[in-house]
């Protein structure tokens, strides 16, 4: 939603701008009511503002009789009603599915078609194509650090500012007991919200998520004040806790800028400067800025660039060959483990989790139950406002549960009950016990954990990163193992993680 956006960027009050909500897109997964209606209510305003300016747009809405239901239907429509047209300009998909359709419309198109880049990405696919080009390994950490020189960000010349690239081993602390989290900004729902809310609840009433506590940005300039909200009020302490988890604190000190850029209310670039910029000026440290900004210039163009490469092959890989069906506690919630029903309850509440929640608690747990990959991206992409194909496939399939065999992480992140402890306080709350391996009251990730590790040696056993871990499983005789294979199996008839047909 920017009026800068590549197909925007020569318009005039003579071209025809078409904007449409299609249930297609709102329903090829059963995206979350918050997401559809941030969706709905960001794209209504835009179209106000572009009219504002002097500009013809032609606005389709969900419930439109006339509608085909698809984005290139509209297309086809808007060329017959309202024409004639010279030609149709596009910016890009994001998604490798629309982006195909678009492409096979504009080779019959009686029209030429334009489909531009989209510069509101700091990295192009060339650029990126470039950058990966007879590299063995694609690591993030070596993106990162050609995106800073590209940029110029927390740069002293042609070095890092502070002498170091990352200063992630300063942001893993546990936040202390009784540590008060800042208040975050919400948005009560303007006139254009609550109409798409409402439109959300009466056109997708069987979709996951509540609408009740809807708080989300829908225009640029309430992004631009969670932004600065967000920079004075939670940055400085952003760096410290961004790893830590609190029971009933689904936001503690974590941006919420990420749906207002994925949706183009605010820019990746201008954000990280400001960020910067904070730092600079002495009010927030340097390990929280730099933390801030490699989420930004790091990962969200480092996992773009890796979609968008290994597309459509991708989204087949399942290199654990897991074949298990997702439990229904990844939707309901109802689980004794406090940990994961806190991720999936903010999830219902907020279509929100910090990247901990998603990483170590519910990508773990899909991973070391053997939870089928596409199963696991149909979760992200439902639950999350912020989740479209491009960012959360290679983070789900990647990172999450190393089903892409390698090409986002150089390991799997599999963790025990022990992380769980460590990082937050749901155990102390919590029936199961971190430091039991198996028993009654042991805490699944345990034998689960371990036993991924057995079931998995051949593929892993020989990673440099997963040495630690197998050298302590290498201490294990014949019967621990059998009675942590045991326990494991036990766990997934329990959780209802039952063996599907790939």
């Amino acid at each position: 939603m920017s009026p800068g956006l590549a197909s925007l960027a020569d318009a005039t009050p003579a071209d025809l701008i078409l904007l449409a909500e299609v249930r297609e897109e709102a329903t090829y997964v059963r995206h979350h009511k918050q997401k559809i209606a941030l969706t709905f209510a960001a794209m209504r305003s835009f179209a106000a503002d572009l009219q504002s300016r002097g500009l013809r747009v032609r606005y389709v809405r969900i419930d439109d009789p006339a509608s085909t239901g698809s984005i290139t239907g509209e297309l086809e429509r808007a060329l017959g009603g309202a024409g004639p047209f010279g030609r149709v300009i596009l910016t890009e998909c994001g998604e490798w599915c629309l982006q195909t359709a678009l492409q096979a419309f504009a080779a019959q198109c009686a029209v030429p078609v334009e489909i531009r880049g989209d510069d509101r990405f700091l990295c192009s696919h060339a650029g990126f194509e470039v950058w990966a080009r007879d590299r063995r390994e694609l690591r993030m950490e070596w993106f990162y650090r050609e995106m800073r020189r590209r940029t110029g960000l927390l740069m002293d010349g042609d070095q890092p500012a502070g002498g170091r690239w990352n200063f992630d081993a300063e942001n893993r602390k546990r936040l202390p007991a009784g540590m008060g989290v800042p208040r975050r900004r919400r948005f009560a729902p303007d006139a254009v919200a609550q109409e798409a809310i409402a439109d959300v609840a009466r056109l997708f009433p069987d979709h996951f998520g509540a609408l009740d506590a809807f708080g989300w940005p829908t225009t640029a300039a309430q992004a631009q004040t969670a932004l600065e909200h967000f920079l004075r009020g939670a940055l400085p302490l952003f760096g410290d806790w961004q790893d830590a988890m609190a029971t009933g604190e689904p936001f503690l000190w974590h941006s919420l800028v990420s749906t207002s850029i994925n949706l183009g209310l605010l820019d990746p670039l201008a954000v990280c400067q400001r960020a910067e910029a904070e730092w600079r000026a002495g009010r927030a440290p340097l390990n929280a800025v730099e933390g801030f900004i490699r989420q930004i210039v790091g990962w969200r163009e480092f996992v773009r660039g890796v979609y968008w490469l290994k597309m459509p092959e991708y989204g087949r890989r399942n290199a654990l060959e897991a074949d298990r069906a997702l439990p229904w506690l990844f939707w309901s919630g109802e689980t004794d483990m406090v940990c994961v029903r806190e991720t999936v309850i903010a999830a219902r509440d907020h279509a929100y989790a910090h990247h901990i929640q998603r990483l170590m608690v519910t990508g773990n747990l899909m991973m070391l139950l053997g939870v089928h990959p596409d199963a696991v991206d149909d979760w992200y992409m439902t639950v999350f406002a912020d989740a479209y194909e491009w960012v959360e496939m290679p983070n789900a399939r990647g990172m999450a549960t190393f089903a892409d065999g390698g090409i986002v992480g150089s390991k799997p992140y599999a963790a025990s009950g022990a992380y769980i402890k460590r990082m937050s306080d749901h155990c102390g709350g919590c029936r199961y016990d971190p430091a039991a391996r198996t028993g009654e009251g042991a805490c699944p990730f345990n034998a689960l954990y371990w036993d991924f590790l057995i079931r998995n040696e051949k593929r892993l056993g020989g990673k440099a990163r997963m040495a630690m871990p197998y050298r302590n499983l290498a201490r294990f005789g014949e019967a621990e193992r059998a009675a942590i294979t045991a326990s494991a199996d036990s766990v997934r008839v329990r959780m209802g993680a039952v063996t599907v047909a790939d």
